[in-house]
């Protein structure tokens, strides 16, 4: 196990209200921020599979707001889906497990936090979508959490990432790094830098439609990537949506735009073919379809209308974080090669170009499914 023995281990797992011996445990690779692991206990003479992870402190630097979000909203999530009479409610929401004083995580000796999860069984994970069935689930998987979340009462959930999306501050950190141009890798990015230049009246659109009140802040993922949604084995089917540690205050458009950036090209995110790089409209259209089936009876008609958009925004944003990062010195984002990061943050403007052709008939689109969802 890369990290902690497996005597560490156990001693970590006494700590949390299992029953039963722990059999085996396994480092699991999937994921970049904590560091997990899978263990298997003996409960009973039945194998049961429990989730052991720390939370990555420079990452999130207030681990106990963290689980505070994730406490609220997966109760409030249980709680309308057992309201609904649905089935198998333990694997359609994430299950935190207490310590043995009850409370949601560990703190070690070493001041790290631990927290534990009831391991959703018969399910898949996948790196990349492979077919517009399961891009549908994808986006009823990301509706569906949504929607069950616009009614959860009480204080604003905490900002465990500050400013995560606001794309202005992640366009003015932009700014700064080709001001600074402290590694002299400007001159190798100048045709991005333009390309980023042109599109500034951008980063202010939602933002803009926020503070005037047309659009709502509501609780959302903010990290819906393909793969933090959970497809059953059998059905196919959206079970369960994982990586809840992002879950905070912000727009519903952020997540749907983030689904429409990491799922409707058929590319990895450092594709160096940029003409592979293409924002695949049955993708889209399978995307929004889940999505808007779920949640778009609640979405407002301005959010509704800035469906097409978000996808770009995103793409946008996250492109300016990589070649921040690339002019920076590569600090944030880890990197595998020289110009990785550069590689990186053309493939999200050519995604940008690619909607841009497409806006109007995504437009399209997403009217002819709310005729159907109303």
């Amino acid at each position: 196990m890369t990290g902690y023995s497996e005597s560490q281990l156990q001693g970590i797992s006494r700590q949390f209200q299992i029953y039963g011996e722990i059999l085996r445990a396994e480092a699991c690779k999937i994921g970049h921020i904590n560091e997990t692991y899978i263990a298997t206990y003996g409960q009973g003479g039945i194998p049961v599979r429990y989730v052991h992870q720390k939370i990555n402190k420079n990452v999130f630097k207030k681990p106990d707001e963290v689980m505070e979000n994730i406490m609220r909203v997966t109760g409030h999530i249980r709680d309308r889906l057992e309201d609904l009479g649905e089935k198998e409610v333990t694997r359609k929401v994430i299950t935190v497990i207490p310590t043995r004083n009850g409370q949601p995580y560990y703190r070690d000796e070493n001041g790290d936090y631990w927290r534990t999860f009831l391991f959703v069984e018969n399910v898949r994970s996948y790196e990349a979508v492979e077919s517009t069935e399961q891009a549908i689930e994808a986006g009823r998987g990301f509706g569906k959490f949504q929607n069950c979340l616009v009614d959860l009462q009480g204080e604003r959930l905490h900002e465990t990432i500050p400013f995560f999306h606001h794309s202005r501050k992640r366009f003015e950190a932009f700014k700064a790094a080709v001001e600074a141009d402290k590694y002299r890798r400007a001159e190798h990015a100048m045709r991005e830098i333009e390309f980023a230049f042109r599109r500034e009246a951008m980063v202010d659109v939602l933002l803009d439609a926020m503070e005037t009140g047309e659009i709502p802040e509501r609780i959302t993922h903010n990290d819906t990537k393909f793969n933090n949604v959970l497809l059953d084995l059998r059905t196919g089917k959206a079970m369960c949506v994982v990586d809840l540690d992002t879950v905070m205050p912000g727009l519903a458009l952020y997540d749907f735009g983030d689904m429409v950036r990491t799922t409707t090209s058929p590319t990895l995110e450092d594709e160096k073919d940029l003409n592979r790089v293409e924002m695949r409209m049955e993708m889209f259209e399978a995307l929004t379809r889940g999505f808007l089936t779920e949640v778009g009876p609640s979405l407002t008609p301005a959010e509704i209308r800035y469906v097409p958009f978000s996808g770009k925004l995103m793409a946008l944003t996250i492109g300016l974080r990589f070649l921040t990062d690339y002019l920076s010195g590569d600090f944030y984002f880890r990197v595998h090669r020289p110009g990785h990061n550069l590689d990186r943050a053309r493939t999200q403007f050519k995604l940008v170009e690619s909607i841009e052709r497409q806006e109007e008939e995504m437009g399209k689109v997403v009217e002819r499914i709310m005729d159907r969802v109303s």
